[in-house]
């Protein structure tokens, strides 16, 4: 297996197991050939359901590699993880719905990962073998895109954690209109060693490549559904502006507050106060738009879901009722405003939410020591607010 770098060509050279029906050119055949049923399968399905696309994949996968346990895990927002699919050995535990902190995967892997889409880790227990190195050769040999690279010993440590003892990861990268994006990871775990021949590997790549073009779909699918919902609600919004009275669009129906999923709405004008359904006071709004004007005066409009974690001074006073805020601008003085009360979410993480020196420097890993589930009810937030 060969790949380039700076000063030349890596060549891995794996054992070939002659037993092995996958390494035979008839063996390679059939994998792509599984691979390309795995794809016609994805395909097949209906549109408009990411979830039944990744638990289909996640099937695919186990079944062409044997592991006991294959997940999809995705990368939100905020960087960190969710395990959105899984297809397990039943009596394993189970680890669908769970989140992990950003910093069980730093930056520095999710850069490698996009780099060499395929890791497959075949006994954590190994003991790593030192490269020898010619001498005329001044810098260490870069490993980076190597089957055979040795995984981090905080990695392993993490793996032996969670009873697992080999590992295949694949890329989920999705291809924007100027850059590429690691959307998630595939990730395959089997709690005895066990090594996936390199045509089965590239059968997963190749299946990795049409699921991220699917996926892709999927996601411009339902950008493109909610840019109309928003042109629909900017046009009827327009239209209620352009009735007899401005107040109208509060007083009138359908109001603002038929436009958007909320708990309140209210509209500033002229200095008087117009509110509907759950909404602060009218002493309470000339707080927050003293607060807008100090802090957000450039702006046209914000949304938030926590008032508080904007930074907002009286957020607190507001208490659960009104948590997000989305507000427009109609000119320096006059104002729109929704209002959503706290959601009482619930998030189930994976072992402790983070380590007390869990910072992500980019290279610096922990090894989280535990993957049961720990339920954190998310406070004072909001649903959030479509962009």
């Amino acid at each position: 297996i060969l790949h380039r770098i700076d000063v030349g060509v890596v060549i891995d050279l794996e054992p070939a197991r002659t037993e092995d029906p996958a390494l035979s050119i008839a063996g390679a055949v059939q994998s792509q050939k599984l691979a390309v049923r795995a794809i016609s399968r994805l395909q097949s399905l209906p549109g408009g359901d990411i979830k039944l696309l990744c638990d289909t994949v996640v099937e695919s996968v186990k079944d062409l590699t044997g592991y006991d346990r294959v997940m999809v895990y995705k990368f939100h927002e905020d960087e960190h993880g969710e395990v959105v699919a899984e297809s397990k050995r039943p009596d394993l535990e189970p680890y669908i719905g769970l989140h992990y902190p950003a910093t069980d995967i730093p930056q520095a892997s999710r850069f490698l990962f996009k780099q060499n889409r395929v890791r497959m880790i075949v006994d954590c227990n190994a003991s790593p073998v030192r490269v020898v190195q010619e001498e005329t050769l001044t810098q260490p040999l870069c490993l980076i895109g190597s089957t055979l690279r040795a995984p981090h010993g905080c990695h392993a440590q993490y793996m032996a954690n969670m009873g697992s003892i080999a590992s295949l990861t694949l890329a989920v990268v999705i291809n924007g209109s100027n850059s590429t994006r690691l959307w998630g990871l595939v990730v395959g775990h089997h709690t005895s060693a066990r090594c996936v021949p390199f045509p089965l590997r590239y059968a997963c790549e190749f299946l990795m490549q049409a699921f991220g073009l699917q996926l892709n779909m999927e996601l411009q699918l339902a950008c493109q559904m909610s840019e109309k919902r928003i042109l629909k609600t900017q046009t009827v919004l327009c239209d209620m502006l352009l009735r007899d009275s401005p107040t109208g669009i509060v007083m009138q129906k359908p109001s603002i507050m038929d436009l958007v999923k909320c708990d309140g709405a209210a509209l500033y004008y002229n200095g008087k106060y117009y509110a509907l359904g759950v909404s602060p006071t009218e002493l309470q709004i000339k707080d927050i738009i003293d607060w807008l004007l100090a802090k957000h005066g450039n702006l046209t409009g914000l949304s938030t879901e926590s008032l508080a974690d904007a930074g907002y001074p009286g957020a607190a006073s507001l208490g659960d009722a009104v948590c997000g805020m989305a507000v427009a601008c109609i000119s320096s003085r006059d104002y729109l405003f929704w209002y959503r009360s706290h959601t009482g979410k619930e998030i189930k993480w994976g072992g402790a939410k983070h380590h007390p020196e869990d910072k992500d420097d980019g290279s610096r890993m922990h090894p989280r020591s535990s993957f049961k589930a720990f339920l954190e009810v998310v406070k004072r937030r909001s649903l959030a607010w479509e962009s």
